[in-house]
């Protein structure tokens, strides 16, 4: 990326990270801009819910300005990302539905057209552009709908007009309006089974723009929600955070068993932001259904533990995307079954891919534990509050979170293992090379947020405090270097966690080097029946690495194999080449997608019919086509 982009992007992240702690500090501000639009103008607006999500995208854009400034500029990205990247940051702050949209749009847009940045060369972009463009556009049309009848019926288009006129709203109109805004954020979120843009824009994206989607992008989906859900319109039904619950649960484990089968690097990191976004709206729905049952105090303490999640998963995902960025850019590939070895050629990425891993796990000391585990404690308290659904719901949502960290374990042990540590499968692999230094400063500002994030969560409460107020709950969380509950008996201080694990690990290293000083010995490879050395081939892949994951969970991965057996010419008797074909296919996409695109497709076919050049049958169908409207209007009228 040229080194004004850099500069402009750079300079757009620090603003928006400016913006943003000001506003968790407190401070709040409003403005209105009435000659940008026609009719309704441009309003802004920053509290401290909008101030959080500008500063977690103010801070990733910095760091990836910085990534971006060595990584090689894709057609149009040296324009048109700081614009993105400005539309990332505004899009909290919008204060009325037509500068909501308009902003949202303007994000879709944008980001599509820098998916499309490597169109000409590869089918695969393509194919990737065309479904994040439906899904995208589909979901905006339902984010119209949604927000138009919610302006309708309150009166008016501002926030404030929306939050004053949500009380006079029937429940059902207010149930319409929630359904058709979750499902538009949900889609923007990567939520199962509205996911099936996200492991192809992820995948086919340039590096530094699949580290902006994944960690900011996909947080203003979360951002949708709670602002309309919580604070507009009020918390609402229980059923509309039972809803969430489901479909977060549903996410979270259908995300991470998808990224234990891939073996696309990049893809794997988009499956495991699904399941990642999954667990932010397990919090969600768990906030939103104590709110209603008037526990806002527990209601406070998910959503904070949704939140601060969601911030640790901006930090490890930035970095983990960056890492495969710099993979991909030293090897040429993505299929980590292709890769290995690459600890000893890219030692600084392999470091840091290794910390955003460690992240990704929720494990001390990363950075993902401490939400994850704040998430739990509030699931596991909320078991108190009483009611069926909340006795059956929540402890389902526990076993998905105990879940989804295991499985995420094996996940990036996977990718780690043999991405990085296992020996190279190929000559892109064995001629990698490090990246240059802006791409490891980048990373490194991301690893040093994450280290920070792991050893002090506690320097968020104060901030957490003020977004769930703005969100309509009580804050849960005090002030000092460990998470302090005062909803429940719990502390957690992961600095001692961590400092306690390194002396373990520094001991335990010191003791067996003690121990093992022996005379010296001269090494020599044992006798091996003369099969030689071993070598990469006999290695585990991630293929064979994740065999035993696919047949626990074969009834839900459902499987593809073939077996194609070539006879030779002579006879049919003896076999020339035997074929044997593999693969797990995204089954929701299998089962849902597949049959409205045929169907589709099958429409597109059959209406050639209607075209038949003639003027005279065109002629008929426009007649047709008044005469129904007039119809339409007479019985209406």
């Amino acid at each position: 990326m040229s080194a004004a982009g850099s500069l402009a992007t750079a300079g757009v992240g620090a603003a928006g990270l400016a913006t943003g702690c000001a506003a968790l500090a407190g401070v709040r501000w409003s403005a209105s801009y009435a000659w940008l639009l026609p009719l309704g103008g441009v309003r802004l607006e920053v509290d401290a819910l909008s101030g959080l999500f500008m500063a977690v995208a103010g801070a990733v854009i910095l760091a990836v300005a910085v990534y971006a400034a060595g990584f090689a500029d894709s057609p149009g990205s040296g324009a048109l990302l700081p614009c993105f990247c400005a539309v990332l940051i505004l899009v909290p702050a919008a204060a009325s539905v037509s500068t909501f949209l308009l902003l949202w749009e303007l994000m879709a847009v944008g980001s599509l057209v820098l998916v499309l940045g490597e169109h000409r060369e590869r089918r695969a972009v393509r194919e990737a552009g065309v479904w994040y463009a439906v899904m995208t556009q589909l979901g905006f049309v339902l984010l119209l709908a949604g927000l138009g009848l919610y302006a309708a019926r309150s009166g008016g288009e501002t926030f404030d007009a929306l939050r004053a006129g949500a009380s006079g709203m029937g429940p059902l109109s207010r149930g319409i309006v929630f359904v058709l805004l979750a499902i538009a954020f949900t889609s923007k979120a990567g939520i199962v089974p509205l996911h099936a843009w996200l492991p192809r824009a992820y995948a086919e994206a340039p590096g530094p723009v699949s580290a902006l989607m994944s960690a900011t992008m996909v947080n203003l989906g979360v951002y949708g929600i709670v602002r309309f859900g919580l604070d507009l319109l009020g918390g609402g039904s229980a059923w509309w955070w039972l809803g969430l619950l489901a479909a977060g649960g549903v996410s979270a484990v259908y995300g991470v068993l998808q990224a234990a089968m891939a073996a696309d690097l990049k893809r794997l990191l988009a499956y495991s932001s699904s399941e990642n976004m999954g667990l932010v709206l397990i919090g969600v729905g768990a906030g939103g259904l104590f709110a209603v049952d008037g526990d806002r105090r527990l209601a406070g303490l998910a959503l904070a533990a949704a939140l601060l999640h969601l911030i640790n998963h901006s930090a490890f995902k930035g970095l983990l995307f960056c890492a495969a960025g710099s993979v991909v850019r030293a090897t040429g590939v993505r299929d980590l079954d292709a890769l290995g070895g690459l600890r000893a050629r890219m030692p600084v990425t392999a470091a840091f891919f290794a910390l955003g891993a460690l992240g990704a796990v929720a494990l001390p000391p990363g950075n993902g534990f401490a939400g994850e585990w704040l998430l739990l404690q509030s699931l596991i308290h909320g078991l108190a509050v009483p009611g069926v659904a909340t006795a059956v719901v929540l402890p389902l949502a526990v076993a998905v979170i105990a879940l989804s960290a295991g499985l995420s374990a094996a996940v990036f042990v996977k990718a780690l293992g043999v991405g990085f540590f296992a020996r190279p499968r190929g000559g892109a692999a064995s001629g990698a090379y490090e990246s240059p230094p802006p791409m490891l400063a980048g990373m490194g500002l991301l690893a040093a947020a994450c280290a920070g994030l792991a050893l002090f969560p506690g320097a968020l409460g104060p901030a957490l405090d003020r977004v769930v107020r703005v969100a309509g709950a009580q804050p849960p969380l005090g002030g000092g270097a460990g998470l302090r509950l005062t909803a429940v008996s719990a502390a957690l201080s992961p600095l001692w966690v961590a400092a306690a694990l390194t002396a373990a690990v520094v001991g335990t290293v010191t003791l067996v080097r003690v121990v093992a000083r022996r005379p010296r010995r001269t090494g020599a490879r044992l006798w091996d029946c003369g099969g030689g050395a071993p070598t990469p081939r006999m290695a585990y892949t991630a293929t064979s690495f994740a065999e035993p994951l696919q047949r626990v969970f074969d009834q839900v991965l459902a499987p593809e194999q073939d077996v194609s057996v070539t006879p030779v010419r002579e006879s049919a008797y003896l076999i020339e080449r035997v074929r044997f074909r593999h693969r797990v296919p995204d089954r929701i996409e299998h089962r849902l997608y597949r049959p409205v695109l045929e169907a589709m497709a099958w429409a597109g076919r059959s209406s050639r019919r209607l075209a038949s050049g003639s003027v005279h049958l065109y002629l008929g169908y426009g007649f047709f086509g008044l005469v129904s409207l007039l119809v339409v209007l007479a019985v209406g009228w």
